[in-house]
């Protein structure tokens, strides 16, 4: 007697897409992505074409503390040459003027809130440029140190005037501090300056 054949049932795979479907949604959801960080930097708004050129507006300069990296990765600043290592504290005097000199930055009185009038350089502005050559460290050391003399401002302020670090406070008060020590770095475009 001879066997017969079996026929093998066909499987129904509708539901398999719809497997492959919820595991998709399932891993988009759960993964979290990596996102590069850069440096935040706020740029100034476009200059309208029927002001006046930009090469006419003067700033005084006490209030600009002017920073020059060449392509040895040498600092100068407002034409002396310094040491990283030095720029965070040389920054924070510049943004602070705390003798009211009249070679740093104008001092004006500021109502901020609840923190009241406040004495502050509303004008200082730290302009940065680098020589096409300058190394990427070099260049992020120098940021860093600028930051860091912000942040330091910044904490310094808050534990004088409300006994905790500037991170700690409320929304509305890292705001207010935020106001009166705006991270004014404004970069230029990078050109050939060459050693020393």
């Amino acid at each position: 007697m001879g066997k017969k054949k079996r026929s093998v049932g066909e499987l129904n795979a509708s539901s398999m897409a719809d497997i492959a479907f919820l595991l998709l949604v399932f891993f988009l959801v759960t993964t979290s992505m990596s996102t590069d960080k850069g440096l935040a930097r706020r740029l100034p708004p476009p200059v309208p074409k029927d002001k006046i050129d930009d090469t006419e507006i003067e700033m005084n300069k006490r209030n600009v503390l002017q920073i020059l990296v060449n392509s040895n990765n040498d600092l100068m600043v407002n034409g002396e040459v310094l040491e990283v290592s030095k720029l965070k504290e040389k920054a924070k005097e510049f943004i602070l003027n705390p003798s009211n000199s009249e070679e740093l930055p104008e001092k004006e009185v500021g109502s901020f809130g609840s923190f009241g009038n406040v004495m502050y350089t509303k004008k200082h502005v730290i302009s940065l440029q680098n020589d096409r050559g300058t190394q990427y460290q070099a260049y992020l050391d120098v940021q860093n140190a600028l930051v860091a003399a912000y942040d330091e401002i910044r904490d310094d302020f808050s534990m004088q005037k409300r006994g905790k670090k500037f991170a700690e406070l409320s929304e509305e008060e890292q705001k207010e501090v935020q106001k009166i020590f705006p991270q004014k770095i404004s970069e230029a475009e990078p050109k050939n300056y060459g050693g020393n």
